[in-house]
């Protein structure tokens, strides 16, 4: 069995909260005051765009929030939505900041999120210092589980299938790494995923 040279990491789900699923907006939404089904409906018809960079914060906001006067502004409304990101209890974080400290891995980031969500959390939980390299959508035009994500970072990383490490909460992004033959993990808990990278020869910090 070959050994592990690069790690792959999803964010939300993994090492923070999601920044802006359905759990984050239902917390938020209904705070403002907003119609729930009326922002979940206007969310979908841009969120894919806004994911992938193609539409701004600001025209973002504009679609789901201010297409009609509100007694409140982007701003208010954009700094509760970053208020909603934190790092659980059971984050991974710790296992990438040990890893990290090794320097024995190439770490890098591959996530679904907007410029404006990905790089507040970039800032706010460190995440900047741990990796590599940073296969963000807003940055690359692209959304898991669409494989050219997962074959770009392999790319640019130098790096075999066989000797990377893919980490994600969600099963079908985990299906379209695996599918590529990189070892693919989904997220269950810090616990298992130490036990497991261990098993797959990945040295972890004590």
């Amino acid at each position: 069995m070959r050994g592990i040279n690069t790690i792959l990491w999803d964010v939300g789900g993994v090492l923070l909260t999601n920044s802006w699923d359905r759990q984050q907006r239902d917390a938020v939404v209904p705070r403002f005051g907003l119609d729930v089904a009326v922002f979940e409906h206007r969310h979908a018809e841009v969120n894919d765009a806004w994911e992938k960079d193609e539409i701004s914060v600001n025209e973002y906001l504009v679609h789901t929030v201010f297409f009609e006067p509100r007694s409140f502004t982007e701003a208010d409304f954009l700094a509760a939505m970053r208020a909603e990101s934190k790092m659980p209890a059971d984050s991974a974080l710790r296992i990438l900041r040990g890893l990290a400290a090794s320097d024995q891995y190439g770490l890098a980031m591959v996530n679904n999120e907007s410029r404006a969500m990905n790089e507040y959390r970039l800032e706010t939980f460190g995440l900047r210092d741990l990796f590599r390299a940073f296969f963000t959508s807003a940055y690359v035009g692209l959304r898991k589980p669409d494989q050219r994500m997962y074959r770009m970072a392999l790319d640019v990383l130098g790096s075999d299938p066989g000797e990377t490490v893919f980490i994600d909460d969600r099963a079908e992004n985990v299906a379209a790494a695996a599918a590529l033959g990189i070892r693919a993990l989904q997220y269950e808990g810090s616990a298992k995923l130490a036990a497991t990278l261990s098993e797959s020869g990945v040295t972890l910090a004590r």
